[in-house]
């Protein structure tokens, strides 16, 4: 018997040397994805670098946001109706940087197809890997000997699962769903414009909706490095304008030490009197 249909949904603006990864990664999996939707945000040159890839691969180009922002949400909901509409069973969403190790894709459906009542949202180990000269560098047999867990997120042991207990800690670099777990859920909120905030959303979704999310261990991905600043401060007008939004839904604040940061380096306040915050720099 056949498993369950299967896309791969990432997001892609700019980092064209880390899709290609990607999609090397994908090539080699034990059990290939059906599809590979690459969702590009503002970047005409994407669907080359993944048709090069892949010429199977599915792109879907959605514009970039006012004031030229990356439109997160929007762009996974894009992808996965994409994904959906090719008869996709089980989305799994790759964070552009990551490269899946060879049983990922498996292992999701395996995850997946147990039974479990409710939307289930499984969430792989992302494992960070060190510098290296090009990104090309990566694509090698051993990958998995370099890479490092981060430290603040569960690493089940393989062929092992952990219900998660905080689903704030849920991040969107990979984790699958089923296509009807997706449609419970609603997708991401795409109130959400910009950098910061979709994320812990998606992880209230999953707990009001009486849903479970779990650490599974034997579906890695390799986070190619890249550089980034803490906090990142060129989101900084986008962050505080998604913890506004996000204290709107639910009630407090997300990304409470970026904001702490933003603040101590004068470029966020938090207006007491309206009980919002404000970027001031």
């Amino acid at each position: 018997m056949s498993g369950p249909r299967t896309a791969v949904v990432t997001l892609a603006h700019g980092r064209h040397e880390h899709l290609g990864g990607q999609g090397w990664g994908l090539a080699r999996q034990t059990v290939r994805a059906d599809a590979w939707v690459v969702v590009a945000m503002g970047d005409p040159e994407v669907g080359a670098v993944a048709h090069e890839v892949d010429p199977a691969a599915t792109v879907v180009p959605v514009p970039l946001a006012a004031g030229g922002e990356l439109p997160l949400s929007a762009a996974r909901n894009s992808g996965a109706a994409a994904a959906l509409g090719l008869g996709a069973e089980v989305l799994v969403f790759l964070d552009v940087d990551c490269i899946p190790a060879a049983g990922t894709v498996a292992r999701y459906a395996e995850v997946l197809g147990d039974g479990r009542p409710g939307p289930v949202v499984a969430c792989g180990e992302v494992a960070y890997l060190p510098p290296v000269g090009h990104p090309t560098a990566y694509r090698v047999p051993s990958l998995a000997t370099t890479a490092r867990p981060h430290p603040a997120r569960p690493a089940p042991a393989p062929g092992t699962t952990q219900v998660a207990e905080d689903v704030r800690l849920f991040w969107s670099l990979s984790f699958a769903v089923t296509a009807e777990g997706w449609n419970a859920l609603g997708g991401f909120d795409e109130g959400y414009v910009g950098y910061g905030g979709e994320d812990t959303d998606f992880g209230q979704r999953i707990r009001e909706s009486g849903g479970t999310m779990l650490w599974v261990g034997g579906a890695p991905a390799y986070h190619q490095h890249h550089g980034q600043e803490s906090p990142p401060l060129r989101h900084r007008h986008s962050i505080v304008r998604n913890a506004n939004v996000f204290h709107d839904r639910w009630g407090w604040f997300p990304m409470e030490g970026w904001l702490a940061e933003l603040h101590g380096r004068g470029l966020a306040r938090f207006d007491a009197h309206a009980g919002r915050w404000v970027a001031t720099g």
